[in-house]
């Protein structure tokens, strides 16, 4: 069994590693999203870049890529523990891609995929709160931060078996926001205003 977790954690960091909006980019000839716009090779930057339909593009395929081998290690019985190493592997993945320069998103796609087996329930509530967050606020980052700081909290009373794998991905999910969280104390980040998005990271 330690021999299989070993391979899952690889497998996640593999698949995380695979940019979708990087090789979308050079499919569809719309500008790298590593060196346009935020400069961050996520779904948010590649709608504005490119508009809805490559990111939608990307979006899915960075929720799956965190959803596939947490899921697949659920099956094999991994242990809970385990299964937030793998989730953070997977994300890791996303964060410092092996194949693209290790220069790689924000991973809260990737997480948001982790989470899907503990629950649609959970699902469900971390996109109301999303939704609801960015509606209020106008902060996509803003939305994401408090939607993964409620996330162990919403696992807690759904399957409290997974809190602190939730938690380990949630803290993750929340350091690599630092430079957002400094942003927006000096309110300097960038916000939602109709359907465009400020050219900032």
């Amino acid at each position: 069994m330690i021999i299989l977790t070993i391979l899952m954690i690889v497998a996640a960091y593999l698949i995380g590693s695979i940019s979708s909006a990087v090789l979308l980019s050079k499919l569809l000839s719309f500008p790298d999203p590593r060196v346009n716009g935020s400069g961050n090779p996520g779904a948010t930057n590649v709608y504005r870049l490119a508009g809805k339909i490559p990111a939608i593009m990307v979006l899915v395929f960075d929720i799956l890529k965190g959803t596939i081998p947490v899921w697949l290690a659920y099956f094999l019985n991994i242990e809970p523990v385990f299964l937030g190493v793998i989730a953070i592997a997977a994300c890791l993945g996303h964060i410092f891609p092996l194949f693209f320069g290790f220069k790689g998103g924000k991973a809260v796609a990737t997480a948001f995929g982790t989470l899907l087996p503990i629950g649609l329930d959970l699902a469900g509530l971390l996109i109301l709160t999303w939704l609801i967050t960015l509606l209020l606020f106008r902060y996509s980052s803003l939305a994401a931060i408090i939607t993964v700081s409620l996330a162990p909290v919403f696992t807690y009373f759904i399957k409290p078996t997974y809190t602190l794998p939730v938690i380990m991905l949630a803290t993750l999910i929340v350091i690599r926001h630092k430079e957002n969280i400094i942003r927006l104390i000096k309110n300097e980040e960038a916000r939602i205003v109709g359907k465009n998005f400020l050219n900032r990271k």
